[in-house]
């Protein structure tokens, strides 16, 4: 993320903001530069009477305020980084005489996850004019692919997109997860390798073989052979492979399969762009809209939204994963 560059361009250019705001539902971001920050501003000298960690849970803003508006010694600053400033939510406001004077001398760190300040209050305008409001926003899970992409390049690799798309899949979208299994891979991967659907397999543990990933292309040609052994590979595996994470992945596809029939331009580049997806996977739909026209894809998203009801017990009482998944590939294919 740029906004995070130039957060840190500008600290080690020695002007940082006497308060970082760092807020959002996204925890990686505000993670990295409060620990950025923790890492940096201080030499290891300074930190034993300069740096101090509060918690949320564990203080109040008064206290907050109180060790803010402390002096530091022997160094230009002292940094007070307050993690978990949610738990604050309810007296947030409190910090606003403070954000209108805030101590030169301090650089104060809050770090407020899953959570905004409100826009229209007054705190949020002090923070904006004394100091440095971030917010880090969740990403989509198109985006997460590209991020992957990013950060592996940054580090030296190369990785294809689906290897991308498998790591999302299996990881989620949480970039900090997704962030310690790639360091785990840096460790024991050369630097200039592509990332492959083996390495991954190998390494953190995902079949490349039988994951939503493969189902969704198996289903999307028709390949019933196939489809069948990753449903009963899901089968016998339910802890690792939640129905629910499966149907989600197949409602999506057939809706954005749904749009790809409504569309008057079919060139990949208006199909990634319209379906939010990679060009790598534009293929895949072209394929899929022929093995299902428009009429079927509607009776097949209606399809999947019962079977999700009966997943929840709505219609029909503890029925195990293993009918579920063979319902659901008789409803489709």
């Amino acid at each position: 993320m740029e906004r995070v560059k130039e957060i840190v361009a500008e600290i080690n250019k020695g002007n940082p903001k006497p308060i970082y705001f760092l807020m959002g539902e996204e925890p990686y971001y505000i993670d990295k530069i409060s620990q950025y920050i923790a890492e940096n501003v201080l030499t290891e000298d300074e930190k034993g009477f300069n740096q101090m960690v509060l918690y949320g849970k564990d203080t109040t803003v008064e206290d907050v305020v109180a060790n803010a508006k402390r002096f530091p010694m022997m160094a230009e600053h002292q940094v007070v980084i307050v993690k978990e400033a949610q738990h604050l939510s309810r007296t947030i406001e409190n910090l606003i005489s403070y954000a209108e004077n805030p101590q030169p001398t301090t650089i104060l760190v809050i770090c407020y996850k899953y959570k905004k300040l409100d826009k229209r209050k007054k705190l949020y305008k002090a923070i904006q004019k004394s100091g440095e409001l971030f917010e880090s926003n969740k990403l989509y899970e198109n985006q997460v692919a590209d991020w992957i992409r990013r950060t592996l390049s940054g580090k030296g690799y190369k990785i294809s997109p689906k290897s991308c798309v498998l790591l999302v899949e299996f990881l989620g979208t949480d970039l900090s997860k997704i962030s310690n299994e790639l360091d785990k891979l840096s460790l024991v991967v050369a630097q200039s390798t592509e990332i492959t659907a083996s390495i991954i397999e190998e390494h953190i543990g995902i079949s490349k073989d039988f994951n939503n990933f493969e189902l969704k292309k198996a289903i999307g040609e028709r390949d019933v052979k196939k489809a069948s052994r990753i449903i009963d590979y899901f089968a016998q595996n339910p802890k690792d492979n939640p129905f629910v994470v499966t149907i989600t992945l197949l409602n999506t596809f057939f809706t954005q399969l749904l749009q790809y029939h409504g569309l008057s331009d079919h060139s990949p580049g208006n199909v990634a762009k319209v379906l939010g997806i990679n060009p790598y996977f534009v293929n895949e739909f072209t394929v899929a809209a022929r093995n299902y026209p428009m009429k079927r894809v509607s009776g097949i998203i209606s399809s999947l939204r019962d079977l999700d009801l009966k997943s929840k017990g709505v219609g029909a009482n503890n029925m195990a994963q293993a009918d579920l998944l063979k319902e659901l590939l008789v409803q489709i294919v």
